[in-house]
């Protein structure tokens, strides 16, 4: 997502580059670029001259240091302000209930079932919650297996009446089963239309008004660009959201609906999805998506990524097994488990300063550790923990076994190996060491 607005928007700012200072002229030249890149990027046009005249506004009152020059102010100022065009900071679910009680909104093919069970997962994981899902969509057939499935692979019950045709009933019901049972979080999903009519919008109110959620969340897919916006702004109208949930995120989208809801609905993006997954889920951090969108990466997501994968213990045992060179496969197939939990390749590699733009035309399969993975597990328990015995026989029955090849195995021993070294020095050498190349005392 955004990758056309973010190669737009760099050269835009180039504009600018051996400009020694801002000026009406050079400034008007380049945001005249940037509401291009925003309106091709299907940004509504309100939202995208909006933008422009404030950050021209900004950037004429504003004195360029020495020490800065004019293209990277105007990046500055392009930053800020896309930050705040999608809310600034991040918002999060009010659950003060008891139960809490949310209520799921929006068109049929939004992802408001997935986007169900991905919540339930999230917060019953992350904040402690003891969640219930409610199968209030009675007119799609496979909504309630659907999402039956999902709450048997997260480990949420899921309450539903498949005979019963009545939602207001069947969400007033689950709230008394949430009483009775000591759950403290209602997740209640409902029936979408492939597009806005009045018996949706008075079905979907009356629920509203039967169970007066504390949260009305608007889930609407981002690959419909412009049409997501105004599709918000009718729900908005008739059920007064708390929040907007942005699903297929990582898909070709070009980003608009990320850029202009927040705007025209004047309520705040909670959520995006990221992903099938179950755990694809990420809270919409505004100043971090304005930090990918203009190439500076997203490190701070991704270090909670990695800290929610991060196991001290494992990593004060994994420290000790480096140091007496005792790392073995079994260890290193465990890394690889943990790189796969943090989510798809791609998007981890975008998060990175820099990275982003050098792999726009490099596929990452998400299969990349498939081969890896059929090497490691086609060895024996004996032989992943001492690969020192991996003889020429041996390196043979495991690539038959793999379905790969002998070169293909003695690969990733010799990658293996070097890995090996390389930590252990890094574990054992101090600074200045000789043990590490290229750090000489002086």
């Amino acid at each position: 997502m955004f990758e056309n607005l973010s190669e737009r928007l760099e050269k835009s700012f180039k504009l600018l580059k051996g400009e020694g200072k801002i000026t009406e002229i050079n400034v008007a030249e380049t945001l005249k670029d940037v509401r291009k890149a925003l309106l091709d990027a299907d940004v509504n046009y309100k939202v995208a001259k909006q933008f422009t005249d404030t950050v021209k506004e900004k950037a004429l009152g504003q004195n360029v240091l020495t020490a800065v020059k004019p293209s990277q102010l105007m990046v500055k100022i392009v930053h800020d302000e896309l930050a705040t065009l999608m809310g600034g900071t991040a918002s999060d679910v009010e659950l003060n209930g008891s139960p809490s009680v949310i209520l799921m909104s929006g068109l049929q093919g939004s992802g408001k079932t997935t986007f169900s069970g991905k919540l339930a997962n999230l917060l019953k994981t992350k904040k402690g919650k003891k969640p219930l899902l409610v199968a209030g969509d009675v007119y799609r057939p496979a909504a309630i297996e659907q999402l039956h499935i999902l709450g048997e692979q997260i480990g949420v019950p899921v309450y539903s009446e498949p005979e019963n045709k009545n939602p207001v009933e069947i969400a007033q019901n689950a709230i008394k089963e949430a009483k009775a049972k000591g759950y403290d979080l209602v997740i209640v999903d409902t029936a979408g239309r492939l597009a806005i009519d009045e018996e949706m919008m008075q079905e979907i109110s009356a629920v509203k008004k039967a169970i007066q959620p504390d949260e009305i969340l608007f889930v609407v897919d981002a690959m419909t660009g412009q049409d997501a916006v105004n599709t918000a702004k009718e729900f908005n109208d008739r059920l007064d959201f708390n929040g907007v949930v942005l699903t297929k995120l990582d898909g070709d989208t070009r980003g608009g609906a990320a850029l202009s809801i927040r705007t025209v609905v004047d309520k705040p993006i909670k959520f995006v999805g990221t992903g099938e997954k179950m755990d694809a889920l990420d809270i919409f951090h505004p100043e971090r998506m304005a930090d990918r969108i203009l190439g500076m990466g997203d490190i701070v997501s991704l270090v909670e990524r990695a800290q929610e994968q991060y196991d001290e213990e494992e990593a004060r045992r994994l420290q000790k097994k480096i140091a007496k060179n005792q790392f073995d496969f079994n260890d290193f197939i465990a890394q690889i488990q943990q790189i796969k939990k943090m989510g798809n390749l791609k998007e981890l590699a975008s998060m990175i300063p820099g990275v982003g733009k050098a792999m726009k035309d490099i596929d990452i399969d998400d299969n990349a550790f498939k081969n890896i993975e059929a090497i490691i597990y086609s060895m024996t328990q004996q032989e992943r923990a001492n690969p020192s015995i991996l003889n020429g026989s041996r390196r043979q029955r495991i690539a038959n076994g793999s379905g790969t090849s002998v070169q293909e195995v003695n690969k990733l021993i010799k990658q293996f190996d070097e890995t090996r070294k390389m930590m252990r020095m890094l574990t054992t050498a101090k600074p200045g060491s000789k043990k590490l190349p290229g750090l000489r005392k002086r």
